[in-house]
């Protein structure tokens, strides 16, 4: 990434290592599936009919294969880097890159990220974050959906948790396992001449599996590369003016957040 820019974004795709929040995902094809629930299904219950240490171990084989099959997940395939769901070769993950640079101090812009309930003053695919401890948060993000299939979860929520934090230097998060959205992140704050602050932010992304999670996929790839770079930019515009462009969705659900910062909020140089 050139240094020399000071808006810089690229978006590629790369394999899942680690995967993001160790929620499940599907390895194993359609076929394969209907075969591990079938013959659990039947293993179980001739276990179960046997009774005894055998058939206590036949049902507990049985009921194995068919939980493999229902969730479409084997630990197996996870451990040697195999799968066979349907045509993939590998789970795939959006991974995106962007820098910028602020024009105020370093511990006053980590502080204004850090307050992730401040979020969606900027944010505006956001429509709440909410604290629920010193490490776990709440999201909640709207999308402009116009697929049929994924209409009805235009709006999503998961819960994240902050994994490492480095006051005023750097900030890690990811998703919780088996949240509806699995993603993780980092934000560094590294200074920067005349007193600012550059951002360097690194974010992963996985829609969930199955079709609704491949019909998110399709629209969270461009939607995504905008969305990030925008509302960076207006993070950006946030500091260094303590006001901005309000978010419409915000705007709605809570006016107050329109009203300008306290003055015993606003940073002191």
């Amino acid at each position: 990434m050139a240094t020399n820019n000071k808006n810089a974004l690229v978006l590629r795709t790369v394999p899942v290592d680690p995967i993001a929040s160790g929620s499940s995902r599907i390895n194993i094809g359609k076929n394969e599936r209907w075969a591990s629930m079938g013959g659990g299904a039947l293993l179980a219950t001739i276990g179960l009919r046997r009774g005894g240490i055998g058939g206590a171990l036949l049902a507990a084989i049985g009921g194995a294969l068919a939980f493999r099959g229902a969730t479409g997940h084997c630990p197996v395939n996870e451990a040697i880097g195999r799968n066979t769901a349907d045509g993939k070769t590998e789970t795939k993950v959006m991974e995106i890159h962007q820098t910028v640079t602020v024009e105020q101090p370093r511990a006053d812009v980590y502080q204004h990220w850090r307050q992730l309930e401040n979020l969606p003053r900027f944010m505006h695919h956001l429509e709440r974050v909410e604290q629920l401890d010193a490490k776990r948060s709440h999201w909640v993000a709207r999308l402009d959906v116009q697929n049929q299939t994924v209409q009805s979860m235009s709006k999503i929520e998961w819960d994240a948790e902050i994994t490492e934090e480095d006051t005023n230097n750097r900030l890690m998060w990811r998703s919780v396992p088996g949240a509806t959205v699995d993603n993780s992140g980092e934000v560094q704050f590294i200074d920067a001449p005349d007193g600012g602050t550059t951002i360097i932010a690194t974010i992963k992304y996985r829609a969930p599996e199955g079709l609704v999670g491949e019909a998110l996929a399709s629209l969270f790839n461009p939607v995504f590369k905008k969305m990030i770079k925008d509302d960076i930019k207006r993070f950006k515009h946030y500091l260094e003016t303590n006001t901005g462009p309000m978010n419409p969705v915000q705007e709605r659900i809570n006016p107050s957040l329109n009203e300008p910062v306290p003055s015993w909020q606003t940073p002191v140089h």
